[in-house]
Formats: structure tokens, C-alpha cells, sequence
């Protein structure tokens, strides 16, 4: 027996977090029995878990995907708004998976895609701490003392954010760019930070998620990770590997998105 928020998480529905809300509001059954305590615990063997009427059925196999995000697509399965999300850019991919973390709309960069709920969880967990590294570029030029606050952490939201580590980049007149690694991943966070230090993000890009990089992965292209890169992302993020991962062969062909039609933003 295990508790259902895990089962859906494994299961490629979501992550726990968002399993434990579709709990809440009623829409997760076993056995025909509408479940809201997120305490419940079911066997995914031998009961019949549905989510909306839909019965769910564990993953025979995990997937890894690595995309290189463009601007202007929104990181969820899907939006109420219409707009282009990041699953049309893997339109050919046959297995459910799921986006780990966010990246906003116009931001950029590398994004990890799933169904293993597991890694999902540990990954996005905030006491793993899995460092994400970012290059923004930044109206104005930041001084030795805008840095070190960025360094020591800012109060955003009324919350103060985890230290940054903060690093110069080659830049153009009146434009920086600076190298940020967090490890935390708070909604739009880098760009609140430099904003209150008074210079607004104008480009921002992922470079890196724990130990996995690609800096030859085209924007719109993704490919599946190679065993020896799940296996790292999963020490990164204190989780054990699984045989099946050190077998596969790691191949890591980049993939172009399918052309997908015109939508219309509401």
C-alpha cells in the first residue's frame, strides 16, 4: 500500500503536490470511492484508481526528456488561455510526461521533462536544493554592492530569497549579463530579484539543471537524457538509480518540434 498522492505522481498525472489538489477537490476515486484525505493509501495492483473517471495505470517505463524552451510557450501540459505550451513542442512523444519546475513565458533555456513522479518531487523538492544556473541579461550595469545583495539574498514577496551565487559575464555598453545560480525555485524569481535592485531582466536563459547542460541543444529541440545523465541527476538529487537507467545506451538524438497550428490567445 502506498499513499495515492505517490501513486499519481508515479503514475505521470502530476506531481504530489498537485495530485494532493486534485485530491482536494474531489476528482481522484478508488474503487468508485471519491478519496480527499491526503493521508489515503491504495495499491495500485490490485485497486481501480482513477483520476475524472479516467483509471490510471503506472508507467511500464520512466522517460527522461531534456528540451531547450523558447520564449512564448507556457510550462504546463495545458492552458486555460490558449496559449502554446511546452507540450507542443514534443508532439511525437508517445509516453505521458510532464514538465519538472516552471520556466515563464518569455524566459528561455533548459527544462526537464518526466513521468517519473519521484524525480519530479525530489528535484523540485526546496530541502534538495538542486542548483538551476541562469544567464540573464540586465538593463543597466549593476555594481559591486547590487551584486552582493543579489548574493546575500533579497526580500521579494516578503520573503528573503536563498544566497545567489553571482558571477559577471562578458556584457555590451548600458547591458549586463550576469550568471546566477539558485537553489530555490520561487515564480519568476530571478527576475524580481534584479528588479529591485533596479535593473529589470530584458533576456533570461537556463543553462543548467544539477549536473545536466547542453549547450548544442537548439531552441524548440529536445532528446531523451542519456542513462549516464539520469543517473547524475538522480544522485543530484539524492535519489538511487535504477538498473534500467545504467542500460540504456544514451543516445541523444535533438529533435525538431512538429509545426504546429496557429493559436489564437485569448
Amino acid at each position: 500500500m502506498e499513499r495515492l498522492q505517490k501513486i499519481l505522481s508515479q503514475a505521470g498525472v502530476a506531481s504530489r503536490r498537485a495530485s494532493e489538489v486534485l485530491m482536494l477537490d474531489g476528482r481522484v476515486t478508488v474503487n468508485g470511492v471519491s478519496i480527499r484525505e491526503l493521508g489515503s493509501k491504495a495499491d495500485p495492483a490490485s485497486d481501480d484508481i482513477r483520476v475524472d473517471g479516467r483509471r490510471i495505470k503506472l508507467p511500464e517505463k520512466s522517460a527522461y526528456l531534456l528540451l531547450n524552451k523558447p520564449a512564448g510557450y507556457v510550462t504546463t501540459r495545458s492552458d486555460p488561455q490558449r496559449r502554446p505550451t511546452v507540450m507542443d513542442l514534443i508532439a511525437d512523444v508517445r509516453e505521458y510526461v510532464y514538465p519538472v519546475g516552471r520556466l515563464d513565458f518569455e524566459s528561455e533555456g533548459l527544462l526537464l521533462l518526466t513521468n517519473d513522479g519521484a524525480l519530479a518531487a525530489s528535484l523540485t523538492h526546496p530541502s534538495h536544493a538542486v542548483p538551476r544556473v541562469y544567464e540573464a541579461s540586465v538593463l543597466g550595469v549593476p555594481d559591486d554592492r547590487d551584486l552582493a545583495r543579489l548574493s546575500r539574498g533579497i526580500v521579494i514577496d516578503g520573503q528573503r530569497t536563498a544566497p545567489v551565487e553571482v558571477e559577471r559575464l562578458p556584457s555590451r555598453a548600458g547591458h549586463a549579463r550576469l550568471r546566477l545560480t539558485l537553489h530555490e525555485g520561487r515564480n519568476r524569481q530571478i527576475r524580481k530579484m534584479c528588479e529591485a535592485i533596479g535593473h529589470p531582466v530584458e533576456h533570461l536563459r537556463r543553462v543548467a539543471i544539477g549536473p545536466i547542460r547542453d549547450a548544442r541543444l537548439k531552441s524548440g529541440q529536445w532528446r531523451r537524457l542519456t542513462g549516464d545523465e539520469v543517473v547524475r541527476v538522480k544522485k543530484a538529487a539524492a535519489m538511487p538509480a535504477s538498473p534500467a537507467a545504467n542500460r540504456e545506451d544514451g543516445e541523444a538524438q535533438h529533435r525538431r518540434p512538429r509545426r504546429r497550428q496557429p493559436r489564437h490567445s485569448s
